[in-house]
C-alpha cells in the first residue's frame, strides 16, 4: 500500500485516537485514502498493551492497521514507555530484510502520534485460538524455526560487525519491558513478593513445596534470570508465544515485537515450545482426546527444537567468518548452548503462565474437577525442563519427558 503522510497536518502532538479520529488520520496525515471513500474502522485489540484499528476500504477493500501506543497499560493504568511502538517498528522494519515472508509489512512509523502502520494481516489466523480449535500446520515447524534462525543469528556478532552491534544493543534497549519479564517471569513465579500469583484452589500446597520453598530449582531460575538480564546475544522478540504467530495453511506473520531486546537467543526458542505444550495438556484433559492432533503438537514440540538447532548450524555456515569462530567445537559449543537455554527458558515460561497473573486462554478451557492434574503436569513438566536442560540435547527427549508425565 502506497502511504504518503502530510508533514504538515495539525498531528504534532500525541492523543490517544477512537475509530472516528483514526478515520481521519489515515485521511488527512497518512494519505492512504481519500475523504471521498466509504471507510470503516474496527478496533481489534484484544490485548493488554495497545490499541489496535483496522481500516477498510469498502470499495475497494483495501486495507491496513493502525497500532497506537499509549503511556499507560490498558487494564492497570500503570505507566509505561511510549517509545515501545519506535521498537516494534524498527524491529518489524529489520525483520522484513532478514524474514520477509514472516512478518508483516511497515507502511510508516509517526514519532509524534506513536503510531505503527502496518499491513493488514487478516487473512492469518491467532495461532492459539487455531490450536485450541485443534487444527494441524503440517508446516509450522519448518516455518517457525526459519524465522528463528534467521532473526537469531543473524542478529548477532557471530555474523553483524561489531560496531554495528554494539549500536544495536544501544537503540534496542527496552528497561521497561524487560523490568516485566524479570518480575512476571523469572521472580514472582517463586517468590510472590508483590502477592499478584494467582493460584488455582486446591493446588497451593504444591506451589509453595516445589517453587516457593524449592532452593535448587530457584538457583537455576537465578541463573537463567541472569543470563536473561546481562547476555545481549541476539535481537530477541522477547515475547514470542503463540498468540503473537498468526498463521493459516499457507504461512505465518509474527507479530507484536515490543518486548524486543538484545537478550539470549535461546528466549524466543523456548517461548515457541513452551506455548505448544499448553494445547496438548489442553486436549489431554478433554472429554474427547483429538488424537491425530495429540501426536502432531508432540511431534512438533520435538521438531522444532531438532530443525531449529540443524537450520542455526546451516546458516552459521554460510554466514560465520571470523576465524576463530569457524572452529567447529566453538560452533558446537555454542549451538547446544542456545539450546540448552531454550529448553530451561522454556520451563519458566510455562511455570510463569501457570501461577502468575498473565494466563494462557487454554488454562481456563480444562475442566475444573480437572484443572489441578493439569496445572500440576505442567509444573512438573517446567521444573523437569529448568533442572535437566543440561541433559537435553535432542527434540526426542523432549518428547519423552511428555510421554513420561502422561504415563504418571
Amino acid at each position: 500500500m502506497r502511504i504518503t503522510p502530510n508533514e504538515t497536518t495539525a498531528y504534532q502532538e500525541h492523543f490517544l485516537m477512537d475509530s472516528a479520529a483514526v478515520k481521519k488520520y489515515v485521511v488527512e496525515k497518512l494519505g492512504a485514502f481519500s475523504s471521498a471513500d466509504p471507510l470503516t474502522v474496527t478496533e481489534i485489540g484484544d490485548g493488554n498493551i495497545n490499541y489496535i484499528f483496522r481500516v477498510v476500504n469498502q470499495a475497494t477493500q483495501e486495507s491496513l492497521i493502525i497500532k497506537q501506543a499509549d503511556v499507560l497499560l490498558r487494564s492497570s493504568g500503570r505507566p509505561l514507555t511510549i517509545d515501545r511502538n519506535r521498537i516494534e517498528a524498527e524491529i518489524l522494519w529489520l525483520q522484513n530484510e532478514l524474514a520477509p515472508r514472516f512478518v508483516p509489512e511497515v507502511y510508516h512509523y509517526d514519532q509524534k502520534m506513536y503510531a505503527l502502520t502496518m499491513e493488514d494481516i487478516s487473512d492469518y489466523q491467532n495461532m492459539r485460538y487455531e490450536l485450541i480449535e485443534k487444527k494441524i500446520f503440517p508446516d509450522f515447524s519448518e516455518e517457525i524455526t526459519e524465522y528463528l534462525a534467521r532473526t537469531l543469528l543473524f542478529t548477532s556478532d557471530l555474523v553483524l560487525d561489531r560496531e554495528v552491534k554494539k549500536l544495536r544493543v544501544k537503540k534496542f534497549i527496552n528497561p521497561e519491558m524487560c523490568d516485566i519479564s524479570e518480575d512476571l517471569v523469572f521472580t514472582e513465579p517463586y517468590d510472590d513478593y508483590k502477592k499478584q500469583n494467582v493460584l488455582t484452589p486446591g493446588n497451593e500446597p504444591f506451589v509453595i513445596k516445589n517453587l516457593y520453598e524449592n532452593a535448587p530449582l530457584q538457583v537455576e531460575v537465578a541463573l537463567l534470570r541472569n543470563k536473561f538480564m546481562n547476555n545481549a546475544q541476539s535481537l530477541v522478540h522477547g515475547d514470542l508465544h503463540i498468540g503473537s504467530i498468526f498463521i493459516n495453511q499457507t504461512g505465518l506473520k509474527v507479530i507484536d515485537p515490543e518486548f524486543a531486546f538484545y537478550g539470549p537467543a535461546g528466549y524466543d526458542i523456548g517461548n515457541v515450545l513452551a506455548h505448544l505444550y499448553f494445547p496438548l495438556v489442553k486436549n489431554l484433559f478433554d472429554p474427547t482426546v483429538d488424537q491425530a492432533f495429540h501426536q502432531w503438537i508432540k511431534q512438533t514440540i520435538g521438531t522444532v527444537y531438532d530443525q531449529v538447532r540443524r537450520k542455526l548450524a546451516e546458516f552459521y555456515d554460510e554466514a560465520v567468518t571470523f576465524s576463530l569462530y569457524r572452529h567447529q567445537a566453538f560452533k558446537e559449543t555454542l549451538l547446544q548452548e542456545i539450546l540448552t537455554d531454550a529448553v530451561g527458558y522454556a520451563g519458566t515460561e510455562i511455570i510463569r503462565r501457570v501461577v502468575g497473573n498473565s494466563k494462557v486462554k487454554e488454562l481456563s478451557l480444562i475442566p475444573l474437577e480437572k484443572k489441578v492434574e493439569a496445572e500440576q503436569m505442567l509444573l512438573k513438566l517446567g521444573i523437569q525442563l529448568i533442572i535437566d536442560r543440561q541433559h537435553m540435547t535432542s527434540g526426542s527427549q523432549l518428547i519423552d519427558r511428555i510421554n513420561e508425565l502422561e504415563g504418571e
